[in-house]
């Protein structure tokens, strides 16, 4: 049976359009980075803009810096399925606060990815007191930031491929922490088993 070690991982994340009246929230960048070996690796996976038929609404690009002028030319979602698969496939898929990962995915039908593991969940069922389960606070709070912004240039928060990246750097934290490198993987799956709760504050802080 593999270890958690012997697994890889691929996270990914997304930025949306926004959703205007009467229309559908849908994607406009995609990062992915994977962690192999126990490592995660900063120049692995990718970062693209993804063409939309929707227009960013205001609320969005306040939040990520994403306007249409930046998706003209980019590749329509169903023109990355090769990249998508070649990332995604044969590995454990990441992604903090999953859902809104998996809705985009499903461009593709019948894709297969996964298992999922969702660092939202971990994170709250290991630190279950903390006042904000969000990456950026949850980053801050373990002290991972700066050794996180020093691994990519320019690093920024709602940036798909910097958003994907911190949820491994996350992971991999728990993972050491917790010291489940050697447990399978499966366990990440079920956010209540006895080894998350070994103290009742979870992984230490720095």
């Amino acid at each position: 049976m593999a270890t958690i070690l012997e697994t890889q991982f691929a996270a990914v994340d997304f930025e949306s359009a926004g959703v205007r009246p009467g229309g559908t929230d849908v994607p406009v960048q995609a990062g992915v980075v994977l962690l192999i070996a126990g490592e995660v690796l900063p120049s692995s996976g990718f970062r693209t803009y993804i063409a939309s038929e929707e227009q960013v609404t205001w609320r969005a690009r306040k939040v990520h810096g994403i306007g249409d002028e930046d998706l003209k030319g980019a590749p329509t979602m169903s023109a990355l399925w090769p990249q998508f698969r070649e990332s995604l496939g044969n590995r454990w898929v990441v992604a903090h606060g999953a859902a809104t990962e998996r809705r985009f995915l499903r461009a593709f039908p019948f894709h297969g990815f996964g298992p999922w593991v969702d660092t939202l969940k971990l994170a709250r069922a290991i630190a279950p007191d903390l006042p904000s389960h969000t990456l950026g606070d949850l980053i801050h709070h373990f002290g991972l930031y700066e050794d996180l912004a020093n691994s990519v240039e320019g690093f920024r928060w709602h940036d798909a491929y910097c958003d994907a990246l911190a949820s491994l750097v996350l992971l991999r934290h728990f993972i050491s922490d917790l010291a489940l490198w050697e447990q399978p993987p499966e366990l990440l799956l079920r956010a209540d088993d006895a080894p998350y709760h070994r103290g009742k504050s979870g992984p230490r802080s720095r």
